[in-house]
């Protein structure tokens, strides 16, 4: 009988210990309870607890590509920026002034048709329109840096339309 109720009282202490309920608590630094909601990225530990859901550490390029974007596209011998393209700089113009110690050289690049010459002064447009629009919304010129790479950093091998539209673009890469 004792042996009985030792097995139903454990069985009973390993249930309750996987139950969970909204308001847990845990340890935070100083050894002092935390409820979860200081556990997040915009509490007070956020400092200890230094990746976000993507796994990539705040403030580096596994950041900015995995939770805003690293590049724009531009259409066929185009460097304005489309709605989509303004939206995204958005982001990054957000996340440039939230890590404002950071700076980035923006890299223009363009599919390989056209000569080298004409595609590398239209990459460089492409880059400066970046920037251009990053420096509108806020983002210090001095952090920016530009270079046109032409049509010889291909993103997509390739002879197609598909390739091509993938190679006609700027990419922001954190210094």
């Amino acid at each position: 009988m004792l042996a009985r109720t030792l097995m139903i009282f454990s069985a009973l202490l390993i249930v309750s210990a996987c139950s969970s309920t909204d308001d847990q608590t845990s340890m935070d630094a100083q050894g002092s309870m935390a409820s979860d909601s200081t556990m997040t990225a915009d509490g007070p530990l956020a400092d200890i607890y230094a990746q976000d859901v993507n796994g990539a550490t705040p403030g580096t390029q596994a950041d900015l590509t995995a939770n805003i974007g690293d590049r724009v596209f531009f259409g066929y011998d185009r460097y304005d920026l489309t709605p989509e393209a303004r939206t995204l700089l958005e982001g990054q113009a957000n996340w440039l002034n939230q890590y404002s110690n950071l700076n980035v050289t923006i890299e223009g690049h363009a599919d390989e048709r056209g000569t080298r010459e004409y595609n590398l002064a239209l990459s460089e447009r492409r880059a400066n329109s970046v920037k251009n629009y990053l420096i509108a919304l806020g983002v210090d010129p001095r952090r920016l840096n530009t270079i046109g790479y032409g049509k010889e950093r291909p993103a997509v091998v390739g002879a197609s339309e598909g390739s091509w539209a993938q190679n006609r673009r700027a990419v922001t890469t954190v210094q």
